[in-house]
């Protein structure tokens, strides 16, 4: 039978060491039309299954995730070279978010009350149907679940088309959904290349589609999607600024930026890229994070004393190598690494760039690996002016003393997220999203659950 691409498998390929790991057929046309007709049967049933029913399986999946912890964090590291301890956290705060869920969902999706005259109106959140999800490698648990389990909860079902080089990680989940009791359709796994996810979206069972990648992608996804009049929301790309102010705590914010920047080898959406310094601390903060990211311990991504593994794919180090050699040819004067890590494996230096200005290439652009860019600001104003000085608005951070000046410049970012003396998180209790070209829509919070729901207005004439 025909297959939707030229292209046969979609390979799994150990960062660490270069080898294979997986091979995983690409699904044929009726495959694809098979999975989209479990799913839209199962969402039949699973709209009318009470949301304490639906959230009783949360709390299942919660259990099922820390059972299966173990096997699943191996197959991240394994897939795309997250540390092991690293790896184990994702799965545990994936099993926190369903049992977040499972206590306060419910409410999110109440009957609403309105503000028309003795309570003749209210608003209901309906769910759409089969959600097609676009997820990347990153975070191959935690991407996943975070959009499935609100989605799921509102009583959409959910089709993800997983990163070709964790589609073993794919497997695992759907592997504990089924474990937790959900039933066949409510979460499908779909092996597509490029063709298959164009025909899914326009397929009128989808619904609706969320995406998680890069500006292309996200330009490419919705533009499929606003063809086939279809809400879509996009988590795209980021290049964070980390502001530090003269009257900051430099224990706490150079702490603060080595995590924020280095955590899953710098491959975070929402990581503290851009380092911008006020000019009474720059020399200060720029010795002290230089000596602490020295210290980071990069290594065999198994080991649980490594923090630095290797990038996930090796086509991305040499990306993020280019992008390092043009910022330094452009004028920026490197602190720390800088190179490719000779041996097997993807591994890249943890870097620090100083001397960096906004026409630059590590500030223009995303570089989503271990490389840290350090920009020096005159005052707490220039400091706004370059972090809104970007294409992307994901979040920011913003290390000082006064609360006052703290939310004064949150008001003035262009960010879909604001950390006062902390990097950035993702976290169930609020809402995940960006502006500008890091895309639209929420997840997480409230807005997840309702997010691709239908609010319909339901009107009682009481005469």
């Amino acid at each position: 039978m025909q297959t939707i691409s030229h292209q046969s498998h979609a390979l799994s390929i150990n960062p660490a060491t270069g080898e294979t790991v997986g091979s995983y057929p690409y699904e044929t046309e009726s495959q694809l039309d098979a999975a989209l007709t479990r799913a839209t049967h199962a969402f039949g049933t699973w709209r009318r299954t009470s949301v304490d029913k639906r959230a009783e399986l949360m709390r299942a999946l919660a259990t099922t995730l820390r059972d299966q912890a173990h096997v699943m964090a191996q197959m991240i590291t394994l897939e795309m070279g997250k540390p092991i301890t690293q790896a184990r956290g994702e799965i545990e705060k994936c099993a926190q978010l369903c049992e977040w869920y499972a206590t306060h969902g419910p409410a999110m999706l109440a009957p609403e009350p309105t503000l028309v005259d003795n309570g003749q109106a209210h608003i209901e959140y309906r769910p759409l149907g089969p959600i097609l999800a676009v997820m990347p490698w990153n975070f191959p648990v935690w991407q996943v679940l975070r959009g499935a389990v609100p989605t799921l909860l509102s009583g959409n079902t959910y089709v993800l088309k997983h990163a070709p080089n964790v589609m073993g990680s794919a497997y695992l989940i759907k592997q504990a959904v089924q474990r937790a009791g959900f039933v066949d359709g409510l979460f499908e796994v779909i092996n597509v290349t490029q063709d298959g996810v164009s025909k899914a979206i326009a397929d009128p069972r989808i619904a609706a589609v969320t995406l998680t990648g890069s500006v292309r992608a996200g330009i490419a996804i919705g533009s499929q999607a606003g063809a086939a009049l279809k809400k879509c929301v996009l988590e795209l790309g980021g290049s964070d600024p980390f502001i530090v102010l003269n009257d900051a705590n430099l224990d706490e914010a150079v702490q603060a930026a080595v995590i924020g920047r280095f955590q899953n080898c710098g491959q975070v959406c929402a990581a503290a890229k851009r380092l911008i310094i006020e000019e009474g601390v720059v020399q200060d903060f720029t010795a002290r994070f230089v000596e602490a990211s020295r210290q980071l311990v990069m290594g065999d991504p198994t080991s649980v004393d490594t923090y630095v593994g290797p990038m996930a794919r090796l086509d991305l180090r040499n990306e993020l190598h280019g992008q390092v050699q043009a910022t330094l040819e452009e004028g920026a004067s490197l602190l720390l690494g800088g190179h490719k890590v000779e041996g097997p494996g993807n591994y890249y230096a943890p870097t620090v760039l100083a001397d960096v200005t906004h026409q630059m290439t590590s500030f223009k652009q995303e570089l989503f690996g271990p490389v840290a860019s350090i920009i020096t600001a005159r005052d707490a104003d220039h400091a706004v002016d370059l972090a809104n000085g970007s294409e992307f608005g994901l979040t920011a951070s913003v290390f000082t003393v006064d609360l006052e000046k703290a939310y004064n410049i949150a008001d003035q970012l262009e960010t879909g997220g604001i950390f006062i003396n902390a990097y950035s998180v993702s976290d169930p209790r609020v809402a995940f999203g960006g502006v500008k070209k890091s895309g639209f829509g929420r997840e997480l919070s409230h807005f997840g659950v309702r997010e691709f729901c239908n609010a319909q207005t339901v009107w009682l004439n009481r005469r």
